[in-house]
């Protein structure tokens, strides 16, 4: 994926699905979560451990989210072995983005997508991507 196509699908969105997204400060994907919600975004955290992170509802599923979402951008903070489901559930929502997040790479998950038709990222930062291209 090109900055160029990365940058249009980030100004265009406005929902992101935080999979993993925890509620301890010091974790990256509830930092990550919080750099997005203050970028304007609104975040559907998904976790089945929690009810409410960062003032938003949990959700225990993907699927559970887009009952009352519809997501944009599916941001993965799972390991490596767990994504592929995660992606697999994303699939049929058909966000314009998955991310799969620094240190995680699924290559059989993103052959999945791409044969979907479903734009996806490895290995990289949604907050860093988004910094990067100054949106």
């Amino acid at each position: 994926m090109t900055d160029a196509e990365l940058s249009t699908i980030l100004r265009a969105a406005r929902v992101v699905a935080v999979v993993g997204c925890s509620p301890r400060p010091d974790r990256p994907s509830h930092g990550v979560a919080r750099y997005l919600q203050s970028s304007g975004y609104q975040i559907v955290p998904v976790n089945p451990g929690v009810n409410e992170v960062l003032g938003e509802r949990a959700y225990p599923t993907l699927t559970a989210a887009a009952a009352d979402h519809v997501i944009h951008i599916v941001d993965v903070f799972r390991r490596s072995a767990l994504a592929g489901a995660v992606v697999d559930e994303a699939l049929p929502l058909q966000p314009r983005l998955i991310v799969l997040q620094l240190g995680v790479i699924d290559h059989e998950a993103a052959a999945r997508a791409d044969a979907a038709g479903v734009p996806m990222i490895m290995d990289r930062c949604l907050a860093i991507e988004h910094r990067r291209l100054g949106i």
